[in-house]
């Protein structure tokens, strides 16, 4: 017999802390990428708190409307709501909260643009993409996308409130390249966990296509993200320093998507799935040094 869970584990589960690590070290990045010295202490604290709250509430949110195929699906039976360890009432309590703490922290410390913003993501990601798209196309998470892409803008906003004249066009360029990483990076774990979304009937595109077609998508996109993650180079964000980091991990990502085609297991599908986390990571990285590179040689 299998020890209990702590009540606060069951609590910190429904906030998805690893993926909403994610999300708010990309906030991070913008926030660095936004302004030529250090963010400003205030803001920057707040500012990712906020999204980090919002970002929790949308999970939290997730978690409950999902709660029917959650039960369905082995990569998912074992949270709270599918294993009766927290009953709905408590996940909406808890989702409420965060999401209203978000919004205040970041009107009350931050500003109200980037309340907005991020009130609108977590809607975007909580109940357009959760409540309808994922049910509705096997295109929902190239259209619910946007949402889980707009962290990066989410921190530009909070220590710049877009004031300057290149902040929307660097922070969107930003989200760019999220929004098209998001497809090759799910989809590998869809065409995995297929058996699963076909029998929680979730139209995922391995579902309804096909494993084949799927496969082919994943290339296209990760064509598309080599393309975009080049862009801050293009727009004059970014240097050669990142240049070459951008090529050299969109290069290994390229050959994951093509092996994929003919992969040599069914587990290479996780193996592109788990690349694609280290990918946006080691590239968002990259933008941060070299953003820094001149200011270090400076010193």
């Amino acid at each position: 017999m299998s020890p209990a869970v702590p009540l606060w584990r069951e609590y910190l589960e429904l906030t998805k802390p690893r993926v909403v690590a994610l999300l708010v070290f990309t906030a991070l990045v913008g926030m660095f990428l936004a302004v030529p010295g250090l963010p400003p202490a205030k803001e920057g604290l707040a500012g990712l708190l906020g999204i980090w709250l919002a970002s929790a509430s949308a999970a939290a949110l997730n978690h409950l409307i999902d709660q029917r195929i959650d039960k369905l699906m082995a990569r998912t039976a074992h949270r709270p709501l599918a294993t009766g360890a927290l009953r709905p009432a408590q996940v909406l309590v808890f989702a409420l909260l965060l999401g209203v703490a978000s919004m205040a922290v970041l009107v009350l410390w931050v500003n109200v643009l980037t309340a907005v913003l991020t009130f609108a993501s977590l809607i975007g990601y909580a109940v357009i993409y959760t409540g309808f798209l994922k049910r509705a196309t096997p295109q929902n998470i190239v259209i619910g996308g946007i949402a889980g892409a707009a962290p990066p803008l989410l921190g530009w906003a909070a220590v710049t409130n877009m004031e300057g004249p290149w902040d929307w066009q660097h922070a969107l360029l930003l989200v760019l390249i999220i929004f098209v990483w998001t497809p090759p990076h799910f989809w590998a774990l869809a065409i995995f966990r297929r058996e699963d979304y076909a029998r929680a009937l979730i139209p995922m595109l391995p579902v309804t296509h096909g494993v084949t077609y799927t496969r082919w998508q994943i290339l296209f996109y990760t064509v598309l993200l080599v393309e975009a993650s080049v862009l801050p180079v293009v727009f004059g964000m970014s240097g050669l320093f990142y240049l070459g980091g951008a090529l050299v991990l969109g290069s290994v990502f390229l050959w994951y998507a093509w092996r994929l085609l003919d992969p040599p297991d069914e587990f290479f599908a996780m193996r592109v799935f788990k690349y694609s986390v280290v990918y946006l990571m080691a590239l968002f990285a990259f933008l941060l040094v070299d953003h820094w590179l001149p200011l270090l040689r400076a010193d």
